[in-house]
């Protein structure tokens, strides 16, 4: 596998990933969205088949990693060599963070409109950088279609919320629909995979929004950090480690348990 297949398989797979799981985001999240209020169900589902499409796209390419813990764990198992994990994790964050600006170009309007929606920025600050320091951080308003955040802020809590998530995903992925090179997934892996992480978001989703890949939070986040949207409110740096560091570790041990129990 050649250097320019990992970049433009990881590349275009993970803006695809992020494309369709941070627009069903949009879809439930923005008001002038025919989706707007249609539920847990509709994300979890759209995130599965996120997943599948972006998978499907570049597994005859790159493996479709698309994640960096799955890469993490691919190279821990022996699968990737970790000569190539820096490209790897650099094309996967430059492909998350496309994903997410075309989130934001296919739902230009509801944007606009949802972010001068009275109702909906009533609670904001008049003024960037207006923010009581001595409250909990609150969360824009339409963060949430960019990146993950927790329904009860504990941050002990929280990694280890991320770190058994994505320790049951990489796991899944390492013991099943490998391709013939076991550096990524199969036909069969893709779809298992797919499903695996729908059932994470159903069961295990509730408490964080179930990031379990670095750079589906970080990419979409420094867009939403840098995006001209009004009235968006911040990016909660504060919280963006969590779904950074909880992944990888979840990563780690799901690589470390495969070669001591499956290999």
């Amino acid at each position: 596998m050649s250097s320019s297949d990992i970049f433009i398989g990881e590349t275009i797979g993970t803006a695809v990933l992020v494309l369709l799981g941070g627009g069903v985001c949009a879809a439930v999240t923005l008001r002038r969205s025919k989706a707007h209020n249609a539920g847990w169900l509709a994300i979890t589902f759209g995130w599965g088949f996120a997943v599948l499409t972006g998978a499907y796209i570049a597994s005859g390419v790159s493996g479709a990693h698309l994640n960096p813990a799955v890469t993490i764990g691919l190279a821990i198992q022996g699968g990737t060599a970790w000569s190539d994990v820096p490209l790897y994790l650099a094309s996967e964050l430059f492909g998350a963070i496309i994903g997410a600006v075309l989130v934001w170009a296919v739902y230009y309007g509801q944007f606009h409109a949802h972010l001068t929606d009275p109702e909906v920025v009533k609670d904001q600050p008049a003024e960037e950088g207006m923010v009581d320091q001595t409250a909990a951080p609150k969360a824009g308003p339409v963060l949430g279609v960019f990146s993950t955040g927790p329904e009860i802020r504990n941050g002990v809590q929280n990694v280890v919320t991320e770190i058994i998530a994505t320790f049951v995903l990489v796991l899944a992925i390492l013991t099943q629909g490998l391709n013939d090179d076991g550096n990524g997934l199969g036909a069969l892996g893709v779809l298992i995979t797919a499903l695996v992480v729908v059932g994470i978001g159903l069961s295990l989703g509730g408490p964080t929004g179930y990031a379990i890949n670095p750079v589906r939070d970080l990419g979409p986040r420094i867009v939403h950090a840098l995006l001209p949207l009004p009235n968006k409110g911040g990016s909660d740096w504060g919280y963006a480690w969590v779904p950074v560091v909880g992944p990888l570790i979840g990563a780690a041990l799901a690589g470390g348990l495969y070669n001591l129990a499956f290999a």
